[in-house]
């Protein structure tokens, strides 16, 4: 029997507080995975938005009115980037999880040297970059229908951030929970997307009874679509100060539920 002469030692790899190639190279999947369908995830949300815009605009006619100060069309067409942004940023997350279950390789995701704080905010990340720039795509199709620019760019930014990041958590905990596509459809159909509409992106909420006002305002939907449409026409609903202060502590409110889901393996464990 032949004795080795060098004896090797199994020594512990060690990432540091945050494995930041890791998680940089779980946000570059993540990013390159709505890319390379930029026509579907990028331009059709977009294209969406553009007729909205123009199918309001001809019913409408002339007798467009005034709200918020600005003509309807400037009103609503932050509206629609804010629906989009909400819309879009919970649909790359939530697929993004379900997908990885449905197929089978999100056993890959678990078995990577990356912890649950870094996996979520990977995947948030990425639908924030998502909305980002399916907001910038929307101001700039925009501008050749109507009259659009930004009043206040840091408060642009915060909300979006804000927005797109609770949303991104939001469709993290409904991909661990649904099971299958149908589950996820019913979220987004009976929750999302009605929240969305109804929480004054077509209509200022001042022309809601009373109590449907006080209803809208304790609604995220509504914050994040005012707090947008604010940075823009220099106007809103409601109360910037406070809508900021309600959208960060949501935000780590709902990304703390995903980050403790996640953990523990909710619904991708055996």
């Amino acid at each position: 029997m032949v004795e080795l002469n060098k004896k090797y030692t199994i020594g512990v790899r060690r990432f540091g507080l945050v494995n930041w190639i890791g998680f940089f190279s779980l946000y570059k999947k993540e990013t390159l995975r709505f890319l390379i369908v930029s026509g579907q995830t990028l331009f059709g949300p977009v294209v969406t938005a553009v007729l909205f815009l123009m199918v309001i605009s001809l019913a409408l006619g002339e007798n467009r009115g005034i709200v918020l100060g600005v003509p309807f069309v400037e009103f609503l067409a932050p509206g629609l980037i804010s629906m989009q942004i909400i819309q879009q940023s919970f649909a790359h997350s939530s697929s993004s999880i379900l997908s990885g279950k449905m197929m089978g390789n999100i056993v890959d995701l678990i078995g990577s040297p990356l912890s649950a704080l870094e996996v979520t905010l990977a995947v948030i990340f990425a639908s924030i970059t998502r909305s980002l720039l399916i907001s910038f795509l929307s101001i700039i199709v925009f501008s050749f229908f109507t009259e659009i620019h930004l009043e206040n760019f840091q408060h642009f930014l915060v909300f979006l951030f804000l927005s797109s990041f609770s949303m991104g958590a939001m469709g993290f905990i409904a991909g661990m929970w649904s099971d299958k596509w149908e589950n996820m459809a019913t979220v987004t159909n009976f929750v999302i997307v009605p929240m969305s509409f109804l929480s004054g992106t077509f209509y200022s909420i001042n022309r809601l009874p009373e109590v449907l006002q006080k209803i809208s305002f304790l609604n995220p939907f509504f914050h994040m679509i005012d707090g947008l449409r604010f940075s823009f026409i220099g106007n809103s609903d409601g109360s910037i100060k406070f809508g900021l202060i309600y959208l960060f502590l949501l935000s780590l409110i709902i990304w703390s539920i995903s980050f403790l889901l996640y953990k523990k393996g909710y619904k991708i464990r055996n």
